[in-house]
C-alpha cells in the first residue's frame, strides 16, 4: 500500500487556490448581493461583504479598481459585483477579489448623482438665500465652455445679436473626460480671482449621462457654490439637469437660452426706450396745458389786472375786520362789567357792616374773639364793642343769663 503524501497547510492552500485559478468560471463572474460591513482602509483597499437571506461571501476591491468607481457603495445596497473567485492562501479562505460593482435597478452614475445631490443639499449649496441676482446690463461675460463644441458658437451669436455692448471672454475648456471637472472648476476660480467678468455661463451642447458627467462633479459644484461672480449653468437639453444646475444661480435649458438669460434684447429696450419717450412726451405736453390754463385763469383775475384795486380791497377787509373785533370786545367788557356789579352786591349785602348800619354791635374780647355766649364772660373783663361807624372799649360789670324760663 503506497504511502499518502502528506500536505502542509500551505501546500493544500496553494493547491486549491491553483484550482481556482484554473477554473474559467470563476475567474470572470458577476455575483448579486446586498453590501454589508463595507470597510475602506488608510491603503485604498475596500473590504466588505455580500450577502442575502441564506449566505454570505467575503470580498476585496484594491485600490487600483475602487479609484474607478463612481458612486459611493454604502451598506444595505443591492449590487452586483463583478471579479475573479481566489483563495488568500493565509487564511484558508476564498473571497471575491472584486473588480468593478454596479447599483441594482438603476445605474452607478445615477447612484452617484442621488448621492452627490443629497449631501450638498445638506451642506446648503441649494438654498436659495444663497443665489445671486443676475447683472441687468452686463459689460462682461466669461463663457467657459469647450471652444470646440456648437454650444460656444450658438452663444456668441445670441449674445452679439441681443446685447451687442456686451464683451464676451472664452475660457476653453474639455467638458467630457477625466480631466474635465478639474479644468472647468479651475476656470472658475480663475475668472474670480482676476474678476474677468460681472457674469459667468459655464455648460456645453446635449449627450448623454456619461457625457454630461463632468458637471455631476464635487469639485466643480463647490466652485460655482464658492464665486462671487454670478453664475448660469448651462448643461445639455432641457431634459437634462445636472448637480451645476442646483447650485448655480440661475439655470437654462439650454446654451442658448443661457445667452438669452444673460443679457436683455437691445431690440426690446430700444422700443420700450422709445415708448418711455413717446409717454413722457405727452405727459410733459399734458402739463404744460395744464399750467398754461391756470396761467390764462390767473391773469384775468383783478389783482392781476390793478395791484393797488387788490390792495384797497385788501384794505377794506382789514377795517371791517377791526370794527368786528372792536365791536366784540366792547361786548365782553360790558357782559364782565354786569357780572362783576351783581357778584359786588352779593358780596356786599353779606357784609357784617351791613348789619352793623341797622344797629347792631359786635362784641370781641381781648384777643380778637367774637362773643357768642354769656358763659364765656368774666366780670371786670374788657370788651371791644364794634358798630357801623366805629368801636369803643367796655368793662364786663354785671352777667345776666337768660334762660328757658325767664323767655317765656
Amino acid at each position: 500500500m503506497a504511502e499518502k503524501k502528506i500536505y502542509s497547510v500551505s501546500e493544500l492552500n496553494g493547491l486549491i487556490k491553483e484550482l481556482f485559478d484554473a477554473t474559467p468560471l470563476f475567474l470572470q463572474i458577476a455575483v448579486r448581493g446586498e453590501l454589508s460591513n463595507y470597510k475602506v482602509y488608510p491603503s485604498g483597499h475596500h473590504y466588505f461583504t455580500l450577502k442575502d437571506s441564506e449566505s454570505s461571501l467575503k470580498c476585496v476591491m484594491f485600490k487600483s479598481s475602487a479609484v474607478k468607481l463612481r458612486f459611493k457603495p454604502e451598506n444595505g445596497m443591492s449590487v452586483t459585483a463583478f471579479g475573479r473567485i481566489s483563495v488568500y492562501p493565509r487564511d484558508g479562505a476564498y473571497q471575491l477579489y472584486c473588480s468593478a460593482l454596479m447599483p441594482e435597478g438603476t445605474g452607478d452614475l445615477q447612484v452617484a448623482f442621488e448621492q452627490l445631490k443629497k449631501k450638498l443639499d445638506e451642506e446648503g449649496l441649494f438654498d436659495p438665500s444663497h443665489k445671486k441676482p443676475l447683472p441687468t446690463y452686463p459689460e462682461k461675460i466669461a463663457v467657459i465652455t469647450s471652444s470646440a463644441g456648437a454650444a460656444v458658437h450658438d452663444m456668441i451669436r445670441i449674445l452679439s445679436h441681443r446685447w451687442p455692448m456686451t464683451k464676451v471672454m472664452l475660457l476653453p475648456v474639455r467638458v467630457q473626460g477625466t480631466e474635465a471637472p478639474a479644468e472647468i472648476a479651475g476656470a472658475i476660480r480663475y475668472a474670480n480671482r482676476h474678476e474677468l467678468a460681472d457674469l459667468i455661463i459655464t455648460g456645453r451642447g446635449g449627450g448623454s449621462i456619461e457625457d454630461l458627467w463632468a458637471f455631476n462633479d464635487e469639485r466643480v459644484a463647490r466652485a460655482i457654490y464658492e464665486s462671487t461672480i454670478p453664475v448660469i449653468s448651462a448643461v445639455g437639453h432641457e431634459p437634462d439637469v445636472t448637480i451645476s444646475d442646483y447650485v448655480a444661480d440661475k439655470r437654462a435649458s439650454t446654451p442658448s437660452n443661457a445667452a438669452e438669460i444673460a443679457v436683455p434684447d437691445a431690440s426690446e429696450e430700444r422700443m420700450a426706450l422709445e415708448s418711455f419717450g413717446i409717454r413722457a412726451s405727452q405727459a410733459m405736453d399734458k402739463r404744460v396745458k395744464h399750467l398754461r390754463t391756470e396761467l390764462n385763469n390767473l391773469s384775468t383775475r383783478r389783482v392781476m389786472q390793478n395791484a393797488g384795486a387788490y390792495l384797497d380791497d385788501r384794505r377794506i377787509e382789514l377795517d371791517h375786520m377791526r370794527d368786528k373785533l372792536a365791536a366784540s370786545m366792547e361786548a365782553q367788557l360790558g357782559l364782565k362789567q354786569r357780572e362783576q356789579a351783581k357778584l359786588a352786591a352779593s358780596l356786599d349785602a353779606m357784609s357784617p357792616l351791613r348789619v352793623l348800619m341797622r344797629g347792631y354791635a359786635i362784641a370781641l374780647n381781648d384777643r380778637g374773639e367774637t362773643v357768642r355766649s354769656v358763659k364765656r364772660l368774666r366780670s371786670g373783663e374788657t370788651l371791644y364793642l364794634r358798630v357801623s361807624d366805629g368801636s369803643a372799649n367796655c368793662t364786663v360789670n354785671e352777667i345776666i343769663e337768660e334762660n328757658a324760663n325767664e323767655k317765656e
